[in-house]
């Protein structure tokens, strides 16, 4: 009977209760587990959105706003690295095309672009190859239907083909990415 019960009877006292053992089942581990990976997910991405861009910033409006030295070095730092972020983007004229569509409906796609040059790339180099890149685009934007536009992973695909259009029409390291400005669908 004392092995059915969860009060045991000690001697010369009166019977404590004593709780119950909860077992731990897997649901509940798992459960346990997806809830600490989420904690530590939010708070690493709270962490880089808060944190994230702040010291390097910092660094750079010190030295600019520091001696004589540092505003020379602001301003032949990105001459001289070659970096992409140093160039300011590029911008290419807004394409207008017809989309393919099943139905024989008029559909119209308006895409605005900004091109971030590259390490290799200047000015003058990329407004002489625009017309090669924007006959890159063409068969491309004219290809898309009005479904491959739904969705917001439908705008990291068209970046990313429209990234790879570019760098075959004008060469490797002219451009470092494809922004998109405007990207309307009628």
């Amino acid at each position: 009977m004392a092995e059915d019960s969860s009060i045991e009877p000690v001697e010369g006292e009166a019977p404590v209760a004593t709780p119950a053992k909860r077992k731990i089942t897997r649901k509940t581990a798992i459960l346990a587990a997806v809830g600490g990976v989420v904690l530590l997910g939010g708070g690493g991405g709270a962490y880089m959105m808060l944190a994230g861009g702040a010291p390097a910033e910092t660094e750079a409006a010190a030295e600019g706003h520091g001696g004589g030295g540092g505003e020379a070095h602001a301003k032949g730092g990105g001459e001289e690295g070659g970096e992409g972020g140093a160039h300011e983007p590029f911008d290419v004229p807004p394409i207008m095309v017809n989309l393919r569509s099943a139905d024989g409906a008029p559909h119209f796609l308006k895409v605005h672009v900004m091109l971030l040059p590259g390490p290799k790339a200047t000015e003058e180099s990329l407004k002489a190859k625009l017309p090669l890149v924007l006959d890159a685009y063409q068969p491309f934007l004219r290809e898309l239907r009005p479904e491959d536009l739904a969705g917001s992973a439908a705008v990291f695909r068209i970046k990313e083909e429209l990234l790879l259009r570019t760098r075959e029409a004008v060469g490797e390291g002219e451009v470092a990415g494809v922004l998109i400005q405007d990207l309307i669908q009628q």
